[in-house]
């Protein structure tokens, strides 16, 4: 099993829908570290699981700009953003959001 695994930062804005009242509903931003993570069992004709480039543009679609414009129906929670990501990228089989210094969200296939 080949791995690979990318670590970005984006910078953004949002504002969550939520049942309850909260400061993270007004629109507000954070720096947000994302590392995605490929496996695959074969490499493909260029030898690779996924050109890094491929995760990079799909990662850079959230930096500077507001992520509810982007994500759609979802509420952009660290967790939605997670899936969202890895949706977007072949071979992706985990992402993980830190959205503040100790608060990371995680998905995995």
């Amino acid at each position: 099993m080949y791995t690979i695994t990318k670590r970005m930062e984006v910078s953004g804005a949002h504002f969550l829908h939520l049942d309850y009242e909260s400061k993270c509903s007004h629109l507000h931003g954070h720096n947000w570290i994302i590392t995605v993570t490929c496996q695959r069992e074969t490499l493909d004709s260029n030898g690779m699981v996924v050109d890094f480039t491929k995760i990079k543009e799909t990662v850079n679609q959230l930096d500077h700009v507001l992520i509810n414009d982007v994500i759609g129906n979802l509420n952009p929670t660290a967790e939605n953003m997670a899936k969202w990501i890895c949706d977007r990228i072949p071979y992706c089989v985990k992402v993980s959001v830190e959205e503040t210094e100790g608060n990371v969200a995680i998905y995995e296939k």
